[in-house]
């Protein structure tokens, strides 16, 4: 069986991509392959400096190459069109919806959306939701985190 591939989505400045991608490095095997996707090159660079595998930015770049992926994990911006303050295009948030990928999304707030049925909690404790679910799908449960 080849290596998972995860692909990683985040615009603005990348900081919850950055973060994600950092807790995903110290606790995954090395051999997954992480892929950064930035709405902007900004996000790209600083996701990429998280230790991603590899990167690209735009609209193209994850039409084209958001099939790589076994799991895409993001925000829940990722689906919503025109989010991150217009820089995510309906295009963008197509691709990344309609991706073959399990989709874990962090339900985090843009502006004029609310989430229910979810309850309210800081980045770190999502991650740690995400990373659980993530290892389920990956059949890694039993994986000990690298850090321990």
């Amino acid at each position: 069986m080849s290596a998972p591939v995860i692909a990683v989505i985040d615009g603005m400045g990348g900081n919850i991509g950055h973060q994600i991608i950092s807790q995903l490095r110290r606790e995954l095997p090395d051999d997954v392959e992480i892929i950064a996707f930035g709405t902007n090159s900004a996000a790209t660079a600083n996701m990429m400096r998280a230790r991603a595998s590899r990167g690209a930015t735009g609209e193209n770049a994850i039409r084209v190459s958001i099939g790589q992926a076994d799991v895409i994990l993001a925000p829940a911006a990722a689906v919503i069109a025109n989010s991150y303050l217009g820089e995510l295009t309906p295009g963008m948030a197509e691709a990344i919806a309609s991706a073959d990928a399990e989709k874990i999304l962090l339900p985090m707030g843009q502006r004029g959306i609310s989430f229910v049925a979810t309850s309210r909690m800081p980045l770190p404790h999502l991650m740690e939701e995400a990373l659980a679910r993530l290892r389920q799908l990956l059949g890694l449960e039993e994986e000990v985190n690298k850090d321990v």
